[in-house]
């Protein structure tokens, strides 16, 4: 495990298109942004966990956004 010392409004890169900013700390909670690509899932671990236990149960963050882009008439773009 690589480990990284950051202070809020710092990045991380993670192959070319994948950004990890450090937004702030306070105390001992650390809140961080997380720009990746529409195909790159980003979950918390508690998340994954259960999207891996029961795949069904919990959407896929993409289908969320499309269905709610088109909920409010926003046009998605074709993969």
């Amino acid at each position: 495990m690589l480990v990284l010392t950051r202070r809020p409004g710092e990045q991380i890169v993670i192959h070319d298109n994948i950004r990890v900013t450090v937004v702030s700390v306070k105390g001992d909670r650390v809140r961080i942004g997380i720009e990746a690509p529409p195909s790159v899932v980003v979950d918390r671990q508690e998340i994954h966990a259960q999207r891996q236990h029961s795949p069904t149960q919990v959407p896929h963050p993409c289908l969320v956004m499309e269905t709610a882009c088109l909920d409010q008439g926003v046009p998605v773009s074709s993969r």
